[in-house]
């Protein structure tokens, strides 16, 4: 089983975020990709684009699209993936904790990972006892 991963950010997020699993992990377990959508950019023209990482990574058991901010272009052209034939599961508010849960299981099917993204970003959530 191997699901592809699929990150949907704003400018300068998803790049950083592979760099520092690659610090964690040097070898990553799923195929990973970044499309970062700058703030002018045009959503069809960037759609397009984005669809063709989409059906890259995915080598038959979908791709869990990982997106920064709910309602917002990135998350937004992740989710309209869908509706052009690419099996996705969407979850957002993508963190460092989030991804790294997810290279952590890599073996889990679409739907698993799509629930062990969330826990694992809310998880990595602390607040100090100060």
């Amino acid at each position: 089983m191997s699901v592809g991963v699929l990150l949907m950010t704003h400018e300068a997020v998803g790049k950083a975020l592979i760099s520092a699993a690659h610090h964690v992990m040097p070898k990553l377990p799923l195929r990973v990709d970044a499309v970062e959508v700058p703030a002018q950019a045009d959503p069809d023209v960037m759609r397009a684009l984005t669809v063709h990482h989409a059906r890259d990574l995915d080598q038959g058991d979908g791709v869990l699209v990982l997106a920064d901010l709910y309602g917002a272009t990135p998350c937004n052209i992740g989710l309209s993936l869908g509706s052009l034939g690419v099996r996705l599961r969407c979850v957002s508010g993508l963190n460092l904790p989030m991804l790294l849960r997810v290279l952590n299981y890599a073996e889990q099917p679409l739907d698993e990972l799509a629930q062990i993204a969330a826990s694992g970003g809310r998880g990595g959530i602390f607040i100090d006892h100060a």
